[in-house]
């Protein structure tokens, strides 16, 4: 039993050390030992520190480019994300900019209503006095009239003047307000 397991253990052992994985910073080491074999005859405990040195070096180095590379990113990133919110912040005064402009040119056409209206309302009570006038002469004409029918028909008419004095300062005022918005 005893020799099963030493014959065993040496089996082991020989694949051990024929599958074993060589060391990187063994096979560094070695390296550089080779490069270096016939320039240095010091201590090879120095020359060990030499390599990690640089190793360590080598890696700051690295792990500095890596930064700056993750900085640079970030930077752009911002840089994205400042041109995208100007472009937002345009995109809105654009479009308040041009709300603002329709509401100008609805109280610009509400304002132009106003005065068509205006005028057509002179226009109208202006015929309305003529006929109350043409039919107030005609009756007068005749002599039919009273006194008191005299009268009344006198305030008919300027009632009806008045409603287009009223409209003609209508008119001035829609006219104001047009040219204010123009």
């Amino acid at each position: 039993m005893k020799n099963k397991l030493l014959v065993t253990a040496i089996v082991l052992l020989s694949f051990q050390n024929f599958f074993a994985q060589e060391n990187p910073v063994k096979r560094a080491i070695d390296s550089v030992k080779q490069n270096q074999d016939s320039v240095y005859t010091g201590n090879p405990k120095t020359l060990e520190k030499e390599v990690l040195e640089q190793q360590l070096k080598e890696e700051k180095k690295a792990l500095k480019n890596q930064e700056k590379a993750e900085e640079k990113v970030e930077k752009a990133e911002k840089d994205a994300k400042g041109s995208e919110r100007k472009a937002e912040k345009q995109q809105d005064k654009l479009e308040k900019e041009q709300k603002k402009f329709e509401k100008e040119q609805k109280k610009l056409a509400n304002a132009e209503k106003d005065v068509e209206k205006a005028q057509s309302k002179i226009e109208k009570e202006r015929k309305n006095l003529e006929k109350m006038q043409a039919k107030y002469a005609k009756a007068q004409a005749k002599g039919k009239l009273s006194p008191v029918e005299i009268e009344k028909g006198n305030v008919s008419l300027t009632k009806q003047q008045l409603k287009i004095k009223e409209a003609e300062e209508d008119l001035e005022k829609a006219q104001k307000k047009l040219k204010k918005l123009r």
